[in-house]
């Protein structure tokens, strides 16, 4: 632990390693015409059509955790570079899918690997991505990540 992290609050350090990783991630995809959320929206649409899924926008939005308004502008963005194609689903003709173009998945997949090799990086410290350790922390940030939060409940302590 460093001068900038002891005491601090788990928000605090969620918060701290969340901007690290963003950075980290968009300095690696830059050289790939990339950023960050570019790259997960990309990751995420690739990884949903291998399963069999040419998911819409709002799908794609709530995957990724990204404002639909967001998602929109990203593939907007992305259709311009050649990468996604948006097409209109044949049974809501409001909603538009996404799909990765045969450019998209190449740029994709390098963009995969070079994220892969970070993310070894990151989990070194704690054995390398497939440790217990690592899948236990894995596990724990599903489990936060899963916790509804509602900014309008106070703190039991501030109620007293």
């Amino acid at each position: 632990m460093n001068a900038a992290t002891e005491g601090a609050t788990a928000g605090f350090l969620v918060w701290r390693l969340s901007m690290k990783w963003r950075v980290a991630v968009d300095r690696a995809v830059a050289p790939l015409g990339l950023t960050h959320a570019q790259y997960a929206l990309m990751a995420s649409l690739y990884g949903m059509s291998r399963s069999g899924v040419q998911p819409s926008q709002r799908r794609l939005a709530d995957h990724t955790g990204l404002e639909p308004l967001y998602v929109s502008k990203l593939a907007r963005a992305l259709e311009t570079a050649g990468l996604v194609a948006r097409t209109r689903d044949p049974s809501d003709p409001r909603a538009m899918q996404l799909s990765l173009t045969e450019q998209g998945r190449d740029v994709t997949r390098r963009a995969i690997k070079v994220v892969q090799g970070l993310l070894d990086q990151l989990l070194e410290p704690l054995g390398g991505q497939h440790s217990p350790r690592a899948r236990e922390f894995t596990r724990e940030l599903s489990l936060l990540l899963d916790t509804p939060l509602d900014p309008h409940t106070e703190n039991d302590e501030e109620q007293t």
